[in-house]
């Protein structure tokens, strides 16, 4: 019986599939065995099934997807385009380098594809506009330039579509607005020119478009919203202008509409009532005028409004008040006039209120502290008069008060005392303000800045205001003060200027003492007599300090002798008579039987073992006869301290040996003669981040890239966080007691000193401030004592090093400036932040330069002047490796 032909024909295809099936699959297998040689992936192995690979789904043993993001991946991709079933590839947070592979683009079945946040450089590929496809484009932050393809016009199923992060050029292409499933469009921090395209509205699916940070200019146009689809408008930072459309209003569900720092101009339309869904309304820095539309507290989800630096007039709306979700309010920088509505201090939520620089001529509400969340409170550069309502003692969370420059009269409320949580600043200056300084101000133990200037305040300056403790920055000039300046440390540390104007006033800082008038008829008596006590008093000075100075030069002439007789027992091949050790333990019980406590006395004590000297301690290099190497601390000490306490501090450096953590030098052992005591470590052949950085000469083989700048950088702030864990604050950060391992892995040293060297803890003397100049936070000079905030400070300094490989002190940067000041100062010089990184590694790919500004972000909080806004190391790493990790 013969077969029909079509049967014969179905055979053939079947068996022609089965076929090609075969071939595919080899070419698969083939395939992904070749990408285990290029790119050395963790979890791939060649004696498995490649479809069981870690990140690897398989339909028939055909390669569908791939998942490889945050692999740390090195090398050529171009061979996953062999892959010719595959639907999702997923490559990125990866440091892949060069052009994308234009071979990506046969990958005809591809239907998501992310290269996000890799090192990419060079055009997009205009292959990939064959892939037909494809839902989801993600090309972020790489290195890309040129412009966006034209060939992208073909994507017609492109729902996602994301290039922000590059270094893109050229307009935004119309057909954009011809990409009708598209969803998300992101293309900010980029260098796109010219307008936005007006058919962007007939995009039916568009719900984000985020286009900050580039240089757009035009209007805005009215399409954008007339499907009423789109929920996120982020355009802040180009030069758009025109008015803000009116079409608005049609977009029912849009959360967030940010339009600041462009060139736009009218006012608010009306239309935005309807945007019940609005949550953040940002306008600021634009040219906007007219009044803010009561139609705005329709807008009932709304939490942040700010549009500050415009050219508004009129009254805040009482409305405003209505809006029970809004935390900050930021009008500042118009010219808005009338009473601050009471109504305002109806929301519960309510934590800012920045009305400064405005025209505002009514008085301070008596009830302004109704709303429990209140955190900033700045009204200063208005036109307020009236007195200071005493219920502002009822703001409680209150960390900053701004009154400065209007016209307020009356008392200074004792009621501002109950203000504990103030920090950052409580500002009164340039009123009407009269009678005595309330002593309750003494309560505020937080406070950093205080000022008071330019009033008509009088009385004394109450020593209760001795509790200021935290207090850096003081101003009473230009009052009617009397007495004398209490004598309180940041009050003598301040500048004649900020008593100045008080005639009244005597004592430091003022250039004049304070004493009692005298008549006329024995004033030129009481003169002679003061000279007559001077001169004694210098003579009897001059006899006691020559006679100290003879008695502390014979012990001086008395102690060399005495190390003279000891050199003399030196050898040439060591020493003869070696010191007596009192006491030495080795905690490492395999390295017992490895160090020999003589030989490391006699390594300590030649010079040319010295490998480096810090503020506390000389580190030696010692060998022992079993070929062991160690490195061998010297502590410094003034007096017979090690001596006094020799039992105390065995205790703890035996706790300290016990600490555990990669990222800290803890000591093996010690030894102790006469009043030396000499710590034992392992000897690290890299030496310290600061010859790293400083010293090409020491290492010129070796060229840190970022990512090991960055690693050292987060182990550094690792270990300190956990010395803060365990209530031990360092008394010298620096990048000369960074030590690094074989592999660059950072090592804090110098701990010991924090224990044992403590005078706080009453353990030792010191034979120096703590610190290392450069490195030292500014509240040091008044408090005289190292805090965690302080260590915080000094670690930004760290990493202001590694970020721009300059010295903490140059004199390149002028006369009393160091590298914490001319890096914040940068902006003053006209610089920019990419002008201050190390130019070596910034400029190597985008993807650096762009985790380099992010580190300098958390660098600049950690050397913020005031303690209080610096964060915690803990809070510190979790950023850092935020960053590493994106």
């Amino acid at each position: 019986m013969a077969f029909p032909s079509w049967f014969s024909f179905s055979l053939v295809w079947v068996f022609c599939k089965a076929l090609l099936l075969v071939v595919a699959q080899q070419n698969d297998q083939s395939t992904m065995l070749a990408l285990i040689n290029e790119l050395s992936i963790s979890g791939w192995n060649s004696s498995t099934d490649y479809c069981s690979w870690a990140g690897v789904t398989c339909t028939k043993s055909m390669v569908e997807s791939i998942d490889l993001s945050n692999h740390k991946l090195k090398g050529n991709v171009t061979l996953i385009s062999q892959l010719k079933a595959l639907k999702w590839l997923d490559l990125s947070k990866n440091n892949l380098q060069g052009p994308i592979p234009s071979a990506f683009g046969s990958l005809s079945e591809l239907e998501f594809l992310d290269l996000s946040f890799n090192n990419f450089g060079s055009a997009i590929p205009s292959t990939l506009g064959n892939l037909r496809n494809l839902r989801s484009l993600n090309l972020s932050m790489n290195g890309l330039i040129a412009e966006i393809p034209d060939e992208f016009r073909r994507l017609k199923s492109l729902m996602h579509f994301q290039i922000f992060g590059n270094n893109l050029n050229g307009s935004i292409p119309f057909w954009i607005g011809n990409l009708t499933n598209l969803r998300v469009f992101t293309a900010y921090e980029n260098k796109l020119g010219g307008k936005i395209p007006d058919n962007l509205g007939s995009v039916a699916e568009l719900e984000l478009l985020n286009l900050h940070s580039n240089q757009l200019e035009g209007i805005i146009p009215e399409s954008i919203f007339s499907l009423g689809k789109l929920e996120v408008l982020v355009l802040t930072m180009n030069n758009l202008n025109g008015n803000l459309p009116f079409s608005i209003g049609k977009c029912k569900g849009l959360s967030s509409f940010r339009v600041g720092n462009n060139r736009l101009i009218g006012s608010i339309p009306t239309s935005i009532g309807n945007i019940s869904s609005l949550t953040y309304f940002e306008a600021d820095n634009n040219s906007l005028s007219g009044e803010i539309v009561p139609e705005v507290a329709q807008c009932t989800n709304l939490t942040l409004l700010n549009l500050a630096n415009n050219g508004f007039t009129g009254i805040i709306p009482p409305a405003l008040g209505d809006l029970m979700n809004l935390q900050e309010l930021i009008l500042s920088g118009n010219s808005l006039f009338g009473d601050i509505p009471k109504s305002l201090f109806r929301s519960k939520n309510l934590s800012k209120i920045h009305l400064s620089i405005n025209r505002f001529n009514g008085t301070i509400p008596e009830d302004i502290c109704t709303t429990p969340r209140l955190q900033f409170l700045l009204l200063d550069q208005n036109s307020i008069h009236g007195e200071i309502p005493r219920g502002i003692g009822n703001c409680v969370k209150l960390l900053e008060l701004q009154l400065g420059s209007n016209y307020l009269t009356g008392n200074i409320p004792h009621e501002i005392g109950q203000i504990k949580s103030l920090q950052i600043a409580l500002n009164l200056s340039f009123n009407h303000l009269h009678g005595t300084l309330p002593s309750e101000l003494g309560k505020l133990d937080k406070l950093v800045s205080l000022d008071v200037s330019n009033n008509q305040l009088s009385g004394s300056i109450p020593s209760a205001l001795k509790g200021l403790m935290s207090l850096i920055e003081v101003n009473f000039s230009n009052n009617l003060l009397t007495g004398q300046v209490p004598i309180f440390t940041p009050f003598q540390k301040s500048p004649n200027s900020s008593f100045a104007g008080n005639k009244g006033l005597c004592g430091d800082p003022l250039s004049y003492s304070c004493g009692k008038s005298v008549g006329p008829g024995r004033e030129t008596y009481r003169h002679k007599v003061s000279y007559k006590i001077i001169l004694a008093v210098i003579g009897s000075g001059l006899t006691v300090f020559i006679m100290v100075t003879v008695v502390v030069l014979l012990f001086m002439m008395r102690e060399r002798q005495e190390k003279a007789s000891k050199a003399a027992g030196i050898a040439e091949d060591g020493i003869v008579d070696p010191p007596m050790i009192i006491a030495g333990n080795v905690f490492v019980e395999n390295l017992k039987q490895a160090i020999d406590f003589d030989a490391v006395v006699k390594a300590s004590l030649k010079d040319s073992n010295k490998l480096n000297g810090g503020t506390f301690s000389t580190i030696y290099k010692a060998v022992m006869p079993s070929g062991l190497i160690l490195s061998v601390k010297r502590l410094k000490s003034m007096d017979r301290a090690i001596v006094h306490y020799q039992n105390k501090m065995i205790r703890e450096l035996e706790r300290l040996g016990r600490l555990c953590h990669d990222n800290l030098m803890t000591p093996i052992g010690f030894v102790i003669y006469d009043d030396v005591a000499l710590l034992l470590h392992p000897y690290l052949p890299n030496g310290t981040l600061a010859e790293l950085l400083h010293d090409s000469i020491a290492k010129p083989e070796f060229k840190p890239d970022w990512s090991t700048r960055l690693s050292i950088a987060i182990g550094v702030a690792e270990g300190l966080a956990f010395l803060h864990h365990v209530a031990i604050i360092h008394l010298d950060i620096s990048s000369g007691n960074v030590f690094l391992d074989a592999t660059y892995k950072p090592l804090v040293g110098e701990i010991e000193i924090s224990k044992l060297l403590d005078p706080s803890r009453g353990t030792a003397s010191i034979s120096a401030v703590a610190g290392s100049f450069g490195y030292i936070p500014p509240e040091y000079a008044y408090t005289m004592q190292m805090t965690a905030p302080g260590n915080v400070y000094s670690y930004g300094v760290v990493l202001l090093e590694i970020l721009t490989t300059r010295l903490p002190v140059d004199e390149d940067f002028g006369e009393g400036i160091d590298l914490v000041k001319w890096v914040h100062n940068a902006p003053a010089r006209g610089e920019t932040p990419e002008q201050i990184l190390d130019a070596r590694l910034s400029t190597v790919s985008f993807a650096w330069r762009k985790q380099m500004l992010a580190v300098l972000k958390v660098a600049l909080l950690c050397t913020e002047t005031t303690p209080a806004k610096r964060p915690k190391l803990k809070k510190v790493v979790e950023m850092l490796q935020e960053i590493k990790e994106s």
